[in-house]
């Protein structure tokens, strides 16, 4: 019993500070110490600025055959591609045409950029943050491909055009601060101290505030509003893909940090900029907020209960 009790214990002080952030940015909101548009200009400094300092300078700081570990992207990679395909074929028989989108995009777009890197950093530190740094600026590719095919499916007015697209990625800001970390780190660089630690003090901002404006974009309406849809596609994120990829990972050698990293990043809540993509094609933009409300919401739950099971049986 103490075991577990110990168990319980270290897995809430890796969530309990992220989830808490959450917390505190709904209260902040509701309090009106923070609105929207203090969340929106917060959000582009943490998505323009701030991000792209921590993912950079914690990519050069590592050693690139840690940072770099193509076992672990590609079956990342594998993972999101097959969930949304699952996700897809199961919203044909179960979700009506004109939300499918939404539902797709729900289920498979993680937020890793920010919860399950947060996550990451808490539970392995520098580790965390250099392999979850190019996890999360790899992935952002595959998001933006596969949300932007199925939504062009079954939006009338957002089509997918791939100049555009390939536009926008070679624009990514945290995609480029991966590149560029991952160079520097190859070439040798080496920065004066008192660079490295300017920009540990301007990154060190990062993860609370961007975990704040996502609390604060969060809405207790939505679980009065949910429907079926929203909670299924959350479902579908937070405990069925996680679940049943992780076990797979398992079953093929993947144990440790690796493991931990690969549950993390499957586990992590619908991501945020998933209602930015259903606004910009027409579709339902409130029951994209509920997904995405309602997933962060059960994830709280499901991430520790994953945590706990995969340290009970020493997979991590």
């Amino acid at each position: 019993m103490s075991s577990q009790i110990a168990i319980f214990t270290q897995i809430f002080t890796v969530t309990g500070p992220v989830f808490a952030m959450l917390v505190i940015g709904m209260v902040l909101k509701r309090s009106r110490l923070i609105d929207d548009h203090f969340i929106s200009v917060a959000s582009v400094l943490s998505y323009k600025a701030l991000m792209p300092t921590l993912l950079f300078f914690g990519i050069l700081r590592a050693d690139l055959n840690t940072a770099l570990q193509p076992k672990l992207i590609g079956y990342f990679y594998l993972a999101t591609v097959l969930s949304f395909g699952w996700a897809w074929l199961w919203a044909r028989r179960t979700v009506p045409a004109e939300n499918r989108g939404l539902y797709v995009q729900g289920a498979f777009r993680g937020n890793c950029g920010i919860v399950g890197l947060a996550l990451a950093a808490s539970q392995y530190g520098d580790y965390g943050i250099s392999v979850g740094g190019v996890m999360a600026g790899l992935i952002i590719v595959l998001f933006n491909v596969l949300s932007v095919i199925v939504l062009g499916v079954y939006s009338t007015s957002f089509k997918a055009d791939v100049r555009s697209v390939i536009k926008d990625l070679a624009r990514n800001p945290l995609i480029l601060s991966v590149l560029a970390g991952l160079l520097a780190s190859s070439a040798g660089v080496t920065l004066p101290k008192w660079i490295m630690v300017s920009a540990d003090y301007f990154s060190s901002m990062t993860l609370p505030l961007a975990l704040v404006c996502v609390g604060g974009t969060l809405s207790l309406s939505a679980f009065i509003d949910s429907g079926r849809i929203a909670l299924s596609s959350s479902l579908f994120k937070v405990l069925w893909t996680p679940a049943l990829f992780t076990l797979v990972a398992v079953l093929l050698g993947f144990e440790g940090r690796d493991l931990g990293m690969l549950y993390l990043f499957l586990a992590s809540p619908t991501a945020a900029v998933s209602y930015v993509m259903a606004r910009a094609s027409g579709s339902d933009g409130k029951l994209a907020a509920n997904i995405i409300a309602i997933s962060t919401a059960i994830s709280v739950v499901t991430i520790m209960a994953g945590l706990y099971i995969l340290q009970s049986f020493s997979f991590i």
